[in-house]
């Protein structure tokens, strides 16, 4: 992966879109990200996330996870604003390999039908790809519908199936298909 980073501070850097604010978590944002990671179907598909999902989890990310991985610079968590509101959340991974910077996005319930996904995978790819990545990529459980569709919104192309690519939380495999974009 070729991602020129200089002069960018990953600890503030905010993209906006014609609708959304990608910024970085903020203390405040605790109770939002709270709210939304209760949804069961945000859980499940994200096996990282704990489960429950606790206020301390949740200002463990926005004050110590989030921060901490752009400061690292590992990658660029983002809280997706819409209208002064977080809706969700989307992050940029900067994985090292061939497949490029990995993206990631959860919309909160009340907030889905907006297109807010699809158009923060976007935006985020744009940044990559302004910033030298040649391709950005994304994976999606083949049994999560909703995701797919949101990445072919964001312009990515299913690419293919990888076999047991996935984590379950109980300790099983999952497959997932494959999205790439490229610049």
């Amino acid at each position: 992966m070729t991602l020129d980073l200089t002069g960018i501070d990953l600890t503030t850097e905010v993209v906006r879109t014609e609708r959304l604010v990608l910024r970085p978590f903020r203390p405040e944002d605790e109770d939002a990200v709270l709210r939304g990671c209760q949804a069961e179907d945000v859980r499940h598909w994200l096996s990282v996330m704990p489960s429950p999902y606790t206020r301390e989890d949740a200002r463990a990310f926005v004050t110590e996870i989030a921060p901490g991985q752009r400061a690292a610079g590992g990658g660029m968590p983002v809280a997706i604003e819409a209208d002064g509101a977080l809706v969700g959340a989307s992050s940029l991974h900067f994985w090292p390999g061939r497949l490029g910077p990995e993206i990631g996005y959860w919309i909160a319930a009340e907030a889905r039908g907006n297109g807010y996904a699809a158009e923060a995978a976007s935006a985020l790819a744009e940044w990559a790809f302004g910033r030298g990545a040649p391709r950005a990529h994304l994976w999606v459980d083949v049994a999560n519908a909703a995701s797919q569709v949101v990445a072919r919104r964001a312009s990515f192309t299913q690419e293919g199936i990888v076999r047991a690519a996935l984590d379950r939380r109980d300790g099983s495999r999952a497959d997932a298909v494959l999205f790439g974009r490229v610049a």
